[in-house]
């Protein structure tokens, strides 16, 4: 905090943060009490299935990968077998992004635990008089192994997902009684055990190195504390708020803290392990990151990073670059192991040219390019797969739509993935846009004739717009209209035509040309009409029944799903109607509802900081429309000043004189004392250190920004 004060940044806000927010998930998954630093390897949260169950399975003493699974499980217990899970009391819970506390009741152990980057240490405080014991155990099948160097030193290695060997070493600050993976220490051992360790994706060698470096035995479990304190301090500070309730500033700090879950820097020393070539890589001279799914990020994610920390972004996407370079594809969601075959769209493309366009230059750029091609017209676009282009692929590149199957008629391409169908609508959407930015890269680097050929690819989107229905609807692979039911139409989750959400979102999935799409509806007026309507329109039939078929579109208005990805940008469209009030009163009923500073305060599976960053973006007034296009569409801010420190020095301030959970209509604007007569801005603008001034008041002014 004094680190802050110095500098003039102003108030420390990590009081804010609550890594207990939305511990329970609306359907599907929730988010967990992640302790970590900003973007680095080292992460822990108890195994449990959510907030609401009172027991522990286990403490794992590496999150490998978000949401992808763990390594070496550690359960302390005092009885003579460990038990297969040790309830837990949840008011005694310490969660802070820097540490993890609990108190298991049954055995009346307290556990805590602190991150580094590539380190951590657990504190185990044992009852006095009671035995103490330690059980490990692998969370993956395959290798393992457990070794005892000495009688408090260990050495272990086990392999997540069937290739990736993660080694570890550590010490205990006392010696005990080894076991094949299990340590006892006797009655006039302290009753605080600690366990001090590293790992490592390169060798068990460099394992060792990284607990040297982090966490020797000169280093104490209260400066290691202090260290990550320092550091989330860092970035949570780095935006500052005035005004807003307790409540609006608790889940915008900790949709803050969720943003820097993900990517995670794995170099070490230099080296690094890519699960692109199964090679460890040395020599390396900046970060190599991993762990992302952009069909979540590319939205607001990334736009938030080239805002907050461009140089770190930059080396996020020259580790893209490296990826393509090492396995011949440009990833999507290049995790640990290697690309995960994940959603659809090769949105990377997207998150590429938004760079670019932002000013980030840090990166290969030509090589970049280069892979987004190769992906765009030899790849497959089909959903979960990864590899070259098959016959459906054909058919888009031929006829500009991918084609559908006719509601009954069964799969015959065996390409296509058995659960996630063909997603035929949704994949000819995502690649519009995808063609889009590849296109408008082509025209940056002065590639004509690419800017020409995926410029023309861009509209395919076109292809889909059923004119009576108004809706993107599917086509067989002749051309002619499959009649659906966009509502519910396509199986457990509309796969077969769209994807985790219906007709009524997909809709809406036109980012790169809104002005293309208001013609679709035939201008703004018939447009601002059907907005509306999506959040007025019923379900047609009882919820279970709904969300039997459509499980990740929760957060429900309507057809408005606030809980899933691809809803992100729809509230804003207003501003593009000519009706920017209806922006400011969508976005404030949103947040307002659906995130809650509590353990049910996200809608939707949050993705790591996929949703978050929607929350950090809508919080401050401002969002990202299009990725891809450096500039920002305005909503309603929750608080009436925010100050962003940037690169240089500069700082972009948003003033909302009056703001208020009743003042949310914007009744005027300038920027830097001009005034603004559109509700946009640009990059430009923010990063050279701008000021948004808006004047808030109870009812609209609904002729401010009517464009």
């Amino acid at each position: 905090m004094l680190l802050f004060m110095h500098q003039g940044f102003g108030q420390n806000f990590q009081q804010y943060v609550d890594p207990k927010i939305g511990n329970v998930g609306q359907l599907l998954q929730p988010t967990r009490p992640t302790a970590q630093l900003p973007n680095q390897v080292m992460r822990m949260h108890p195994v449990r299935a959510d907030y609401i169950d009172d027991q522990i399975r286990s403490f794992p003493m590496l999150v490998v990968s978000h949401r992808l699974g763990e390594v070496f499980a550690v359960k302390p217990y005092t009885g003579a077998a460990a038990p297969r899970a040790m309830p837990y009391d949840h008011d005694l819970e310490i969660t802070r992004p820097w540490v993890y506390e609990t108190y298991l009741v049954d055995d009346e152990i307290t556990v805590r635990f602190v991150p580094g980057e590539k380190a951590g240490m657990f504190r185990f405080t044992f009852p006095a008089g009671k035995p103490k014991n330690l059980q490990f155990s692998p969370f993956n099948r395959g290798f393992f192994e457990w070794k005892w160097l000495d009688n408090k030193t260990v050495a272990a290695t086990e392999t997540w997902h069937d290739d990736v060997k993660v080694f570890l070493y550590g010490q205990f600050n006392t010696p005990g009684t080894t076991g094949k993976s299990q340590i006892s220490f006797a009655a006039g051992a302290p009753e605080t055990i600690e366990l001090r360790y590293a790992v490592s994706f390169v060798s068990a060698e460099q394992a060792k190195k990284n607990f040297t470096k982090e966490v020797s035995p000169g280093v104490t479990f209260e400066t290691l504390e202090k260290q990550g304190e320092a550091a989330w301090a860092k970035v949570i500070n780095q935006i500052q708020v005035t005004g807003g309730t307790e409540a609006q500033r608790r889940s915008f700090y900790t949709a803050l803290y969720r943003c820097y879950e993900r990517m995670v820097n794995i170099t070490e020393d230099g080296a690094y392990y890519s699960g692109y070539d199964k090679k460890v890589h040395t020599g390396a001279t900046r970060p190599f990151y991993v762990d992302d799914w952009s069909w979540d990020t590319y939205l607001a994610h990334h736009p938030l990073r080239t805002i907050l920390n461009p140089k770190q972004e930059e080396d996020m996407l020259q580790s893209y670059v490296n990826m393509y370079e090492q396995s011949g594809w440009m990833p999507t969601f290049p995790v640990l192991f290697g690309d995960h075959a994940c959603m659809n769209g090769f949105h990377s493309s997207i998150t590429f040219l938004d760079a670019y366009r932002k000013g980030l230059r840090n990166f290969d750029v030509e090589k970049a390019y280069e892979g987004m091609k190769k992906n765009a017209t030899q790849a497959t676009m089909l959903p979960w797969r990864n590899g070259p282009k098959g016959p459906l692929d054909d058919i888009y590149h031929a006829k500009g739509f991918f084609p559908a199957l006719p509601k009954g008629e069964k799969e015959t391409d065996p390409m296509v993935h058995g659960f996630e169908k063909r997603q035929a609508v949704a994949v000819t959407l995502g690649g519009a846009y995808d063609d889009w930015a590849l296109g408008q890269l082509a025209d940056e680097l002065k590639k004509t004739g690419d800017k020409q050929a995926f410029g023309k690819r861009a509209e395919n989107y076109k292809n889909l717009w059923e004119p009576q229905a108004k809706m993107f609807m599917p086509k067989d692979a002749q051309g002619q209209w499959i009649k659906i039911d966009p509502k519910i139409d396509g199986g457990m989750g509309g796969r077969e035509f769209y994807d985790e959400n219906n007709g009524y979102t997909y809709q809406w999935q036109v980012q790169h040309d809104i002005a293309g799409l208001r013609s679709l509806f035939g201008g703004a007026k018939n447009m601002e009409a059907a907005l509306d309507q999506l959040y007025r329109e019923g379900l047609g039939r009882s919820k279970y029944e709904f969300w039997s078929v459509f499980p990740d579109a929760t957060g429900l208005v309507g057809q408005y799903s606030m809980g899933n990805e691809p809803s992100f940008h729809i509230p804003y469209l207003y501003n593009y109607t000519g009706s920017p009030w209806k922006t400011q009163k969508r976005i404030r009923f949103l947040l307002d509802v659906w995130f809650k500073d509590n353990i049910f305060g996200i809608p939707g599976d949050e993705d790591g900081g996929g949703m978050s960053a929607f929350v950090v973006f809508s919080s401050m007034g401002f969002y990202p429309v299009t990725p891809g296009l450096p500039e920002y569409s305005i909503g309603s801010p929750l608080f009436e000043k925010v100050s962003i420190q940037l690169d240089g020095g500069k700082q972009f301030t948003v003033l909302a004189h009056n703001a208020s959970v009743v003042n949310k209509y914007i009744q005027r604007a300038k920027f830097n004392g001009q005034p603004l007569l559109k509700p946009v801005f640009t990059h430009e603008q923010l990063t050279g250190g701008g000021t948004l001034e808006l004047e808030m008041g109870p009812k609209p002014n609904k002729s401010w920004g009517a464009m």
